[in-house]
């Protein structure tokens, strides 16, 4: 299958190396086109008041790959139309560092609009995402910080089934029907980890800055919020917190319903 790949977390990020050597693996003909630096909570936002700048380059993919710089709607936008010589089946995003499960945080993913950028061109797409701890999140956003060796296999595995599970998400949705697939990997993921069909929690996200300082700025602060969930409904949090892969279709001609 043709399957246009992309992140947020930038081009360098072993996480996404990793889910690209497993679709390539897989027989798929891949192209990566992913921003050149981190571009996590940018939401669906396009560079809207400056031009954006593509390289290809050779990083070891297996696949012909380019940067741009510019945020994960920038990279899908830019390369369905100018970079690549064929069309994509489909669009995949990720594998993402740290979890994009909750309404409160999947709305504000650089990934999950990766992968919403190739819905509004009327292609399936899937947005793939990995838990991590905070501190280990932390870590991996320096430079040259790298997963440990609990992290890596894990990482190893989620790459692996989402790389076999992609095309058949992709098939099954079909053209133009602004639905994405949002799969979360728990820390723990193993080959034998079972795909628990969820919905997004219903997140509370209020007073992520800090009060006006001394120089006049309101900085971030991470907070996961309060969950107000509905008790009938298996969430994504909660699918991730038993230790399953969470899988949830994201339906966005039901938004307004």
């Amino acid at each position: 299958m043709r399957i246009l790949l992309t992140n947020d977390d930038g081009i360098e990020s072993i996480f996404i190396r990793e889910l690209a050597l497993a679709l390539v693996k897989q027989g798929h003909e891949l192209s990566v086109v992913a921003p050149r630096s981190e571009q996590s909570w940018v939401g669906a936002s396009k560079s809207r008041n400056r031009g954006v700048h593509s390289d290809k380059a050779d990083l070891g993919f297996g696949c012909p790959t380019w940067i741009v710089d510019g945020t994960p709607s920038d990279c899908v936008n830019i390369a369905i139309d100018h970079l690549l010589d064929t069309p994509p089946e489909g669009v995949v995003s990720g594998i993402n560092i740290g979890l994009n499960t909750t309404l409160g945080f999947i709305i504000a993913s650089g990934t999950v609009a990766g992968a919403f950028e190739g819905a509004i061109h009327g292609l399936p797409a899937i947005a793939f995402s990995q838990e991590v701890t905070f501190e280990t999140y932390e870590l991996l956003k320096t430079p040259n910080g790298k997963p440990d060796a609990l992290l890596a296999e894990a990482l190893k595995h989620s790459a692996s089934i989402g790389a076999s599970i992609s095309e058949e998400l992709l098939r099954s949705i079909k053209p133009e029907s602004f639905i994405v697939h949002n799969i979360n990997f728990p820390l723990s993921c193993k080959p034998t980890t079972k795909i628990k069909r969820t919905v997004p929690a219903h997140m509370m996200v209020p007073g992520l800055f800090t009060p006006r300082g001394n120089d006049g700025k309101h900085n971030l602060k991470f907070k996961s919020g309060d969950d107000v969930s509905p008790g009938h409904i298996i969430t994504d949090k909660a699918a991730i917190a038993e230790g399953y892969i969470s899988h949830s279709l994201l339906d966005y001609t039901k938004l307004g319903a």
